[in-house]
């Protein structure tokens, strides 16, 4: 369905407007679907990234600044989220012994449980969103999408 539908538009909208409007309607579209998929597990979006972020750390303590930066949403409160996975048992937190003023993150061993029974709901989510394209249209939507966010 075009986005001047789904919008219900009563007037012509630029090609620049169109684009916009569609990479904001699709992204609450695979971000609500997603959402659906932590629910049950009590756990946001940010909280998931920040778990994901932690076990590609292979078991090494990150520092805050270092999982900020790797944030998807640059926006996030970083100490909010890994207070909320501290108050699950998903993470560990230490003060580090080279700069007490730096906060050292951890993934436990509940937190990489999760994440592994997470993983293929989550792949499925990504398949889902992927069927209708070929690979080739898949690798071109990637290549487009990162041409476009580049200001």
């Amino acid at each position: 369905m075009k986005i001047e539908e789904i919008i219900k538009s009563t007037k012509e909208l630029t090609t620049a407007k169109k684009t916009v409007l569609n990479i904001f309607y699709t992204q609450n579209i695979v971000s609500d679907k997603f959402s659906e998929i932590l629910k049950p597990y009590d756990l946001s979006g940010e909280q998931y990234n920040v778990l994901r972020i932690l076990r590609g750390q292979n078991g090494k303590a990150t520092n805050m600044c270092d999982i900020q930066e790797r944030m998807l949403a640059k926006t996030s409160n970083t100490t909010r989220l890994v207070d909320k996975l501290l108050l699950k048992d998903l993470v560990t937190r230490e003060v580090c012994p080279e700069n007490r003023r730096k906060m050292e993150v951890t993934i436990t061993e509940k937190g990489m449980q999760l994440l592994t029974e997470l993983d293929p709901k989550v792949e499925n989510h990504e398949h889902l969103f992927s069927q209708n394209l070929t690979q080739d249209e898949l690798e071109q939507l990637n290549n487009l999408l990162e041409k476009y966010r580049t200001i």
